[in-house]
């Protein structure tokens, strides 16, 4: 029989849920009084200690996050008031790392603040309020730009310790300084007072410091102009303007972050009194300028400084382009220029003159300021070896036209070169007076002393149009002239160099006319020259058959060889020579007259006298006793072809050098009456076909007159 299950009581199974329920409630109701029981014992123990204990945590933790020791050396205060946390410290410092100058990252007198506690547990630091006294930063870079102090991390790279939101905040004695070794940069600076209210601090911050930058002392200012974005971590817009070594600079833009520049455009201006001085600061070599005044925009890309768009005046000259420098293990430029027109002063500085002295007192006046001898005009002034053998550049420059009242020069193209000391012109170009100039020029400061070396060459030039300025007629003349220049020498000034130089210099003019304005430049006897000074001009041309107008030079003194011009009234020698050394100049002219006049007699014609002041003098016995042998000069008879050769006059046949080419030589050269000339070639006077001076060299009433252009 089955037994029926026992009874149960309804009422009695869901007592014990109830009773559970009540259980767990007591109990979290135990553990919320215990939380809040400990909650205000730590708040009432933090308040009455002022958290001073904390000290010691505080400064194992904050190392902790930025890698870095922390010390707090005075009072210390860290607790709720009541709800806020309260934040003291004095003395505080936060370490650099091993590899910096100075041992403080950071350290202030007094930090007084205001924390909001939920902004800590959700990233957002946000400060009530901020009383900074007497804060010190100091920024820095390593030695390889590899790493910087700001940067908080164990290892390589890492990220910058961000700015917090501050409501309100006083902020005193602030003072910065930064170092960039690879820039040979030091900067100290001084910060503004900073009040802000409401999280905004309303106006400009100010900054102004000096430093100093390649050895070279500076001093800054610079405005923050938007720093209620700064703080906010938004843009940096920043204005600077910074004096060195009688130069100005201005910079402006806007910086991802208070210390970085690096791949941001920034407008930068420039103005001074000398742009060599302000490149000098970065231990570049250029020559003197006169006041400039440029602007360009500047990027900065690791260790590339790049000006694009740059425009300006240096002096009275016009200058754009772009520069790029490259602050390697050598500090290298590459620069593209172009200017419209250059004016002739402005170029003074390129062989060696101070502009600037050149445009208030003259050309001998600036030559003497480089330790030229007195009447001198070569320039003394010696090459930067020490800078140039530090930095290397590429340049190309093109000028539209030169300035200058005597000289036609135009379409220049200049590109240089300069590698350890090796500086480099080739090609340079030019347009003269319709002619082409092109030369390759060297100063190679390797070898001690420098070895230099000149070849220029000069096209078939109008004369009309080159010597314009010093007398010639343009309207009507037709010749025209060619040439080389081929030297060699030792120095690191023009001056040594041409001092020592070895070479040729040479000119041919083919068939032409020529039409003067100043007796200093017509075949003219002595009852002409009267006539004609005053007139001021030939009622008729010099036709001039064929010219050849060559130098030899040793050791810094050329000698003729030769001198040979035909014209249609005249066969034209002239020997003698100049120096380099001295700048003294020996020449003397003879006219052997192809048909009889009654002022036909022939005797030289004398130029002496310096670079600076040459004179055109009456052959007297005196002179024609020294002419040619004043300077020692000794004429090597050189072939006339290869003068020809040398300048590269093309068809010789074409120059219509008649009684010129007939001879092989210089010393080939024949009298009206067939005989050897004995005045070429020899550095002897003129003699008749006896050997004796002639008679008429002694009558000054029957001499004719040559002068050398």
């Amino acid at each position: 029989m089955e037994t029926p299950p026992p009874a149960t009581d309804p009422a009695a199974d869901p007592a014990p849920v109830p009773t559970r329920r009540r259980r767990l409630r007591r109990i979290a109701g135990r553990i919320v009084l215990a939380l809040a029981v400990l909650v205000v014992a730590i708040w009432l123990v933090l308040y009455v200690t002022k958290g001073r204990f904390l000290r010691h945590p505080f400064e194992q933790f904050v190392g902790g996050q930025t890698h870095r020791p922390v010390t707090v050396a005075g009072d210390f205060q860290l607790y709720f008031a009541p709800f806020r946390i309260k934040f003291v410290a004095e003395r505080m410092t936060i370490g650099n790392p091993a590899w910096a100058t100075r041992p403080y990252l950071f350290q202030a007198e007094r930090i007084d603040t205001r924390i909001a506690p939920l902004s800590l547990l959700w990233g957002k630091r946000r400060l009530y309020w901020l009383d900074l006294v007497d804060g010190a930063v100091d920024l820095e870079w390593n030695a390889d730009h590899s790493a910087n102090s700001w940067t908080f991390s164990s290892s390589k790279g890492g990220k910058p310790l961000p700015f917090p939101r501050i409501d309100t905040a006083t902020v005193r004695g602030t003072t910065v300084r930064y170092r960039d070794p690879r820039m040979r940069l030091l900067a100290d600076l001084k910060v503004d007072d900073i009040r802000s209210t409401d999280a905004r601090i309303g106006k400009a911050v100010g900054v102004d410091g000096h430093g100093t930058i390649r050895d070279t002392p500076f001093r800054v200012a610079a405005r923050l102009l938007a720093p209620d974005a700064t703080v906010n971590r938004g843009k940096n817009e920043l204005v600077l303007r910074a004096w060195a070594a009688d130069n100005v600079v201005d910079v402006s833009g806007t910086l991802p972050s208070i210390a970085g520049i690096e791949g941001v455009p920034l407008q930068t201006r420039a103005q001074g009194r000398n742009l060599a001085d302000l490149l000098g600061i970065i231990g570049v070599a250029i020559p003197n300028t006169r006041r400039y005044r440029l602007k360009a925009q500047l990027v900065q890309q690791d260790q590339l400084y790049t000006f694009t768009h740059m425009r300006g005046t240096v002096g009275a000259s016009d200058l754009a382009g772009t520069l790029t420098i490259t602050n390697g293990a050598r500090l290298h430029l590459d620069s593209r220029l172009a200017t419209r027109t250059l004016d002739i002063i402005d170029a003074a500085p390129f062989i060696g003159y101070n502009p600037d002295i050149v445009a208030a007192r003259g050309a001998l006046a600036a030559a003497a300021a480089t330790g030229a001898a007195p009447q001198r005009i070569l320039p003394e002034a010696a090459l930067p070896i020490a800078t140039m053998q530090r930095f290397d550049a590429d340049l190309r420059w093109t000028i539209g036209r030169v300035r200058s009242r005597n000289l036609p020069i135009s379409d220049i193209a200049m590109t240089l070169a300069l590698d350890r000391g090796k500086l480099t012109l080739s090609p340079l170009t030019m347009a003269m007076a319709r002619g082409n100039v092109a030369a390759d020029v060297t100063f190679d400061t390797r070898q001690r002393p420098a070895l230099d070396t000149y070849d220029i060459r000069l096209s078939p030039t109008p004369m009309g149009k080159l010597l314009a300025g010093y007398g010639v007629a343009e309207a009507g003349t037709t010749g025209t002239i060619k040439g080389r220049i081929q030297l060699v020498g030792r120095g690191d000034s023009i001056h040594q160099s041409l001092s020592t130089a070895h070479g040729r210099i040479a000119f041919v003019m083919p068939h032409g006319q020529l039409w003067t304005r100043n007796v200093q430049l017509a075949e003219l006897d002595i009852g002409t020259f009267v006539q004609k000074m005053f007139e001021d001009k030939l009622k008729k041309p010099v036709e001039v058959n064929c010219g050849l107008i060559g130098f030899t030079v040793r050791n810094g003194v050329a000698a003729a060889d030769p001198i040979l011009i035909d014209t249609t009234k005249n066969v034209i020698v002239g020997r003698g020579g100049f120096s380099f050394r001295s700048e003294a100049i020996d020449l003397a002219f003879r006219a052997d007259g192809k048909k009889f006049s009654l002022f036909s007699g022939q005797s030289p014609v004398g130029v002496g006298g310096y670079f600076a002041a040459p004179k055109l003098d009456v052959i007297s016995g005196q002179l024609l006793e020294r002419a040619g042998a004043g300077l020692g000069l000794a004429v090597v008879a050189t072939p006339v072809a290869g003068i020809l050769a040398f300048v590269d006059i093309g068809d010789a046949k074409s120059a219509a050098c008649g009684p010129v080419l007939a001879g092989a030589t210089a010393q080939a050269q024949r009298t009206t009456k067939g005989k050897p000339r004995d005045d070429v070639g020899h550095g002897t006077t003129a003699k008749d076909e006896d050997g004796k001076t002639t008679g008429a060299e002694k009558k000054s009433q029957r001499k004719k007159f040559l002068g050398i252009f």
